[in-house]
């Protein structure tokens, strides 16, 4: 570890975040393959609104796109023409701003997708098939061979519009691996393809699978490699990480984790931990994340889970008394001892302090210098055993008002 740390500094502690030094340690990291250029494509316009009860209008769709861009995200797939006219404008007008990332769009294996796709000016497309049996034969009820030549058709279509063609291949992930090659290899063959999606449509990888997809597509298709996974079990991130060590440069990801379900991968944690626990920068302005974040949510008429890492309402809010206790001692020149990541860096509020059920003197301390309030060290456990009480009673932290007028009633 010594050896690493000289040549490379601290990448695990800096003014901006303190992780665990064992993420570089050699044993750790000696099998990993990242790519030399990790790329952002957000697919929140997409997948992200086809979250139950998410509605985007053409208005809503162009905003979140122009704060995308000042995020610094690489690609923004911005929908399917074919869903409505009002998509299909939306995804014109965005072109329309040349915002700054690549615009791509979404579309099945259907030739008139793709040229409308064409039409709107995108630079890219994701043209999608299904790719396990079951899937064609129970959900589609088409013959297998019909998907097939349906991808073939609709990507060599997309060459001959100048499209950059992504292949993506729906509930990849459970079906038989020769099967999938086999059918990736012959569309790439016969049709075109310019990069190939790993994609787990149901979310159901393990993280060590989600490594040995990616090493078993590489050896087999020489075409760069993206992304998609989602979050049924929770591994969006981690399985994406994990394709990405591989050497998968493209990620699919949505802001928040909206999406299909349970959602995709979250840009901002995905983002963030490879930063700050593998190293690799994927170049987005991370300061502009919980806007990001902000807007996306009340376009969507969502609430961000206040523990949400990096963008919840609570994540640098401290109610015990332990905690505000280390607040108190080190955060002024330590911010980091405190929290792992400096809640600047993404753009977060400031730390906030508050009283109730789990405080102790500390807390009475930082709300007393906010306030301007003498509380006598013989009055202060007095004080801090009504917080006590009357946050447990009422089932949440105290008011300002609340907390003053328990200062007002207990006496030395």
């Amino acid at each position: 570890m010594e050896e690493k740390q000289n040549k490379k500094g601290s990448p695990w502690k800096t003014d901006d975040w303190f992780v665990s030094p064992w993420n570089y340690v050699d044993e750790v990291t000696k099998g990993f393959n990242p790519p030399k250029k990790v790329i952002i494509h957000d697919v929140t316009l997409r997948d992200g609104e086809q979250q139950a009860g998410v509605i985007y209008t053409k208005d809503d769709k162009v905003r979140i796109a122009e704060k995308l861009a000042e995020a610094g995200v690489h690609r923004i797939e911005t929908g399917m023409p074919v869903v409505s006219p009002m998509d299909e404008a939306a995804i014109k007008e965005i072109v329309k701003r040349n915002l700054g990332p690549e615009i791509f769009c979404f579309s099945r294996c259907m030739v008139d997708d793709v040229k409308r796709a064409a039409d709107c000016g995108v630079s890219g497309i994701v043209i999608e098939i299904p790719a396990s049996a079951h899937m064609v034969e129970q959900a589609y009820r088409w013959p297998l061979e019909k998907a097939i030549e349906l991808s073939i058709t609709a990507t060599a279509c997309a060459k001959e519009h100048g499209l950059y063609t992504v292949f993506f291949t729906i509930d990849g992930t459970r079906t038989e691996m020769d099967f999938l090659l086999n059918l990736v290899e012959r569309v790439a063959a016969e049709g075109h393809m310019d990069a190939f999606t790993l994609v787990d449509t149901f979310g159901v990888l393990s993280p060590q699978a989600a490594g040995y997809f990616t090493r078993k597509v590489k050896e087999r298709v020489a075409k760069p490699l993206e992304i998609h996974f989602h979050s049924d079990f929770g591994l969006g991130v981690a399985n994406t990480i994990m394709a990405v060590l591989e050497g998968a440069e493209v990620i699919h990801s949505t802001v928040g984790g909206i999406g299909e379900r349970c959602g995709n991968a979250p840009m901002e944690e995905t983002a963030l931990a490879l930063l700050m626990m593998y190293g690799i920068d994927v170049g987005i302005n991370y300061g502009k994340l919980n806007e990001l974040s902000k807007l996306v949510m009340d376009l969507s008429g969502l609430e961000t889970p206040p523990q949400r890492p990096f963008v919840g309402e609570k994540a640098y809010t401290v109610e015990s008394g332990i905690v505000t206790g280390w607040y108190r001692n080190a955060f002024k020149d330590n911010p980091t001892t405190v929290f792992p990541v400096r809640h600047e860096f993404v753009g977060h509020a400031a730390p906030e302090i508050i009283m109730g059920k789990k405080s102790g003197v500390d807390n009475l301390l930082v709300w007393a210098e906010r306030l301007g309030l003498e509380i006598g060290e013989d009055r202060r456990l007095a004080v801090i055993s009504e917080v006590k009480r009357l946050s447990h009673d009422l089932k949440r932290v105290l008011t300002e008002q609340e907390f003053k007028e328990i200062v007002a009633r207990v006496k030395a």
